[in-house]
């Protein structure tokens, strides 16, 4: 039979009131006697009852981060501040990818409400927050990530994409470019409305500039290459002379089917700008342009705005501020 806490406390020597503390709160127990009740746990084999645990406190030592695409370097950085600094506070994450899929974002905030983690982080597919109103009015504290909440009753960390829009239009502007093109979708994702909303601003400023739109159906790399293909195959005067794209896989898809024949070259014919600075973009055949975030910082925060949410203050808003890095492809 396996060893359990009463065990542990006989072998020790203590109360099992003693043991519990060591185990959920040792700053509350003298050093010497710790050592002693870990050595008992060390003997005895003792594993602690997480799921028992959980039953009384009403609440488990995991916190959830459901991201539109943990394919995307970007969140899987954002993934790794979150994780790094979860295991600070003796939390453990449980990951899920949404895909731009609601109906799978709802699936997974169900089975995870039905785990009772301790925080639910979120970067939503669309603007509907209803399933996480539910979910914190019963005492799942939810935090938005890569979206602002202002507004809202919950914490949120994100970038101003809106300024980071501009920022991308805005240095295409000032290498010359006057035919821009915006690549990116789909429009129900926030992110994505607001870079072209950025963008659209910019280009609004500089007379005789033009800025089409042109819809993907996802941010990947195939949706970027079927972009590319069809700019490559327009006449030379019909195509834009610079391509602003939501994301960096975008980005590097476009780049892959404009120069995959040496007819279109990068910047000389098209000058291309990403988002987000993922380890891709510097390292690509054209080393990319893109519009930095500060993608593990945003999951360090999400972390540290979960762990005040539940303690019951008030919801805080952490925006920050996108940073243009220049490359050869806009050079």
């Amino acid at each position: 039979m396996a060893a359990g806490i009463r065990d542990v406390a006989a072998a020790a020597s203590v109360s099992v009131g003693t043991v519990s503390n060591v185990l959920n709160a040792p700053h509350k127990v003298a050093p010497a006697t710790v050592e002693r009740v870990h050595a008992a746990i060390d003997k005895l084999g003792f594993v602690r009852n997480d799921a028992a645990r959980q039953l009384k406190a009403n609440r488990s030592r995991c916190v959830a981060l459901i991201v539109l695409d943990i394919g995307n370097p970007f969140f899987t950085d954002v993934a790794r501040g979150a994780e790094r600094r979860a295991a600070q506070l003796d939390l453990t994450v449980l990951f899920g990818t949404s895909d731009d899929d609601a109906a799978r974002e709802r699936s997974y905030i169900d089975a995870f409400d039905e785990q009772r983690v301790f925080g639910l982080l979120v970067s939503p597919v669309s603007d509907d927050l209803s399933r996480m109103l539910t979910l914190q009015s019963r005492g799942t504290p939810v935090v938005l990530v890569d979206r602002d909440a202002t507004g809202t009753p919950f914490s949120s960390v994100a970038v101003d994409d809106v300024a980071g829009g501009r920022l991308a239009a805005d240095h295409l502007c000032s290498t010359g470019r006057r035919r821009l093109a915006f690549v990116g979708g789909p429009r129900t994702l926030r992110q994505v409305s607001d870079r072209l909303q950025g963008a659209q601003a910019a280009v609004a400023e500089h007379p005789g500039v033009t800025l089409e739109v042109v819809d993907t159906a996802e941010l990947s790399v195939l949706a970027g290459r079927t972009v590319g293909e069809q700019l490559r195959a327009r006449r030379p005067e019909d195509r834009p002379d610079a391509v602003f794209c939501a994301n960096d896989l975008l980005a590097i898809g476009v780049l892959q089917a404009l120069t995959l024949m040496g007819d279109v070259q990068v910047p000389r014919d098209i000058a291309l700008i990403g988002y987000d600075d993922i380890d891709f973009a510097r390292s690509a055949v054209v080393p990319l342009t893109s519009i930095r975030q500060p993608s593990t910082q945003i999951g360090t925060a999400a972390i540290d705005l979960l762990a005040a949410a539940a303690e019951h203050d008030e919801p805080q808003h952490i925006v920050y501020q996108p940073e243009l890095v220049v490359r050869a492809s806009t050079a």
